[in-house]
C-alpha cells in the first residue's frame, strides 16, 4: 500500500498544526521543531549538541504536550549505573516474587541530558532501548511503547570529565543538530513571557500517541523511486571513498536518510521523495556518522565539508512534473 495525495494532504495539515503548537513553547525555531518531529515519525533519535539553556527540556515537554505523551529527564553524571536509565528487578518480601521497577526511559520523549558525561558503560544502556524499543532485565524484555524518542544532548564547550561518544552510539542517532540562540526580536518575546517558568504545561494536545504511531505507519507507506534509492545510494558511497574521510556514512545511515525523507515529503504534502529531500536531509542525517582523516581535520576539513562536496558532485536523476522519472 502507498500514500494516496489525499493522505499526504491531511499528513502536512497534521503535520504543521504540530509544528505549530510546540513552536508556542520554544519559539523562532520551526525548522529544528520539524526535523525533530520528522525523527520521531521516522521512529529515530536526535542528538543535539548545544549550550545550556537553548530550550532542550523545553523542546521535550511541549513535543510530549502535544501528543499527549510523558516525557522524562535523566541527568547524565559519571556516577549514575545502567539501571539508573533502564529500571531494576526488586524482591518483594510481601508476595515473595520479583517485581520490576521502571526507569526514566519508559517515556513517549526521553530527554538524556550531557549523555557524553556518564560512563560508557551508562551510555551503552540506551542502545537497545534506542535501536529496538525494548530492554531486558534479568532476560525479560520490556516494552516500551510507542511513540519513543530519545533526545540527547551534549555540551560542546565543557569537554573535561566528558566521554565521547563512540561511533558505534552517534550512527545510531537519526540526526544531529543545534537549537541555537534564538534572534533578538524573539529573546524578546521570550523575556515578555518570562513570568510563564514552565510555557509546555499550559499547551494543548494536538494528536493522540496513538494517532502518532499512525502517522509513522502512514510515512513508511510514502513511495521513493528506484532512481533516488540509486542516488542515496551513490551519496552515502562518495562519502566511504572521499580523501578525507576514514570512515564514511554506513548503510544504517542510508536507511536512515530514506526513512526520514519519506516523512519529510510527506510533512510537504507529498506522497513520494523528491532527490531534493536526501539533500536537503543530508546535512543532519550523515555529518555525525563521518569519521574524518586527522590530517584533514588539522586543515579544517569538516564532514559538513565533505557532504557538500558528495551533494556536487554525484548527479541527482532527472525529475519531471515533481517526480523522478
Amino acid at each position: 500500500m502507498t500514500m494516496t495525495p489525499e493522505q499526504a494532504n491531511w499528513f502536512q495539515g497534521t503535520f504543521s498544526r504540530l509544528v505549530d503548537n510546540v513552536d508556542k513553547a520554544l519559539m523562532g525555531k520551526r525548522e529544528i521543531v520539524s526535523l525533530v518531529l520528522a525523527a520521531m515519525l521516522a521512529e529515530g533519535h536526535v542528538l543535539l549538541e548545544d549550550a545550556p539553556g537553548t530550550g532542550k527540556t523545553s523542546l521535550a515537554k511541549a513535543l510530549a504536550a502535544t501528543v499527549q505523551g510523558t516525557s522524562n529527564r535523566i541527568q547524565f553524571t559519571p556516577d549514575l549505573l545502567p539501571s539508573d536509565v533502564t529500571g531494576v528487578t526488586i524482591y518483594d518480601q510481601s508476595t515473595h516474587t520479583f517485581e520490576f521497577h521502571r526507569g526514566p526511559v519508559f517515556a513517549s520523549i526521553v530527554l538524556a541530558d550531557e549523555i557524553n558525561r556518564a560512563s560508557p558503560k551508562t551510555q551503552s544502556a540506551l542502545l537497545e532501548v534506542m535501536e529496538e524499543s525494548r530492554i531486558t532485565v534479568d532476560g525479560t524484555p520490556h516494552e516500551v511503547g510507542r511513540p519513543f524518542l530519545v533526545i540527547a544532548t551534549q555540551n560542546p564547550i565543557e569537554q573535561a570529565g566528558t566521554y565521547k561518544l563512540p561511533e558505534a552510539q552517534l550512527d545510531r542517532f537519526l540526526v544531529k543538530t543545534s537549537i541555537g540562540y534564538p534572534t533578538l526580536e524573539v529573546t524578546e518575546r521570550i523575556l515578555a513571557g518570562s513570568a510563564d517558568r514552565n510555557p509546555s504545561a499550559s499547551l494543548s494536545a494536538i494528536i493522540t500517541t496513538s494517532a502518532v504511531s499512525d502517522m509513522a505507519d502512514l510515512a513508511a507507506t510514502v513511495h521513493v523511486e528506484p532512481a533516488v534509492l540509486r542516488y542515496a545510494a551513490e551519496l552515502a558511497e562518495a562519502t566511504r571513498v572521499d580523501k578525507d574521510t576514514r570512515l564514511g556514512v554506513s548503510v544504517r545511515g542510508a536507511i536512515a536518510i530514506v526513512r526520514l525523507a519519506k516523512v519529510w515529503a510527506a510533512a510537504q504534502g507529498r506522497h513520494y521523495v523528491i532527490p531534493d529531500d536526501i539533500k536537503s536531509l543530508a546535512q543532519p542525517a550523515w555529518a555525525h556518522r563521518l569519521v574524518m582523516d586527522p590530517e584533514a581535520e588539522f586543515v579544517g576539513t569538516t564532514p559538513e565539508t565533505v557532504i557538500a562536496r558528495v551533494l556536487g558532485v554525484v548527479a541527482a536523476p532527472q525529475t519531471r512534473a515533481g517526480a523522478p522519472v
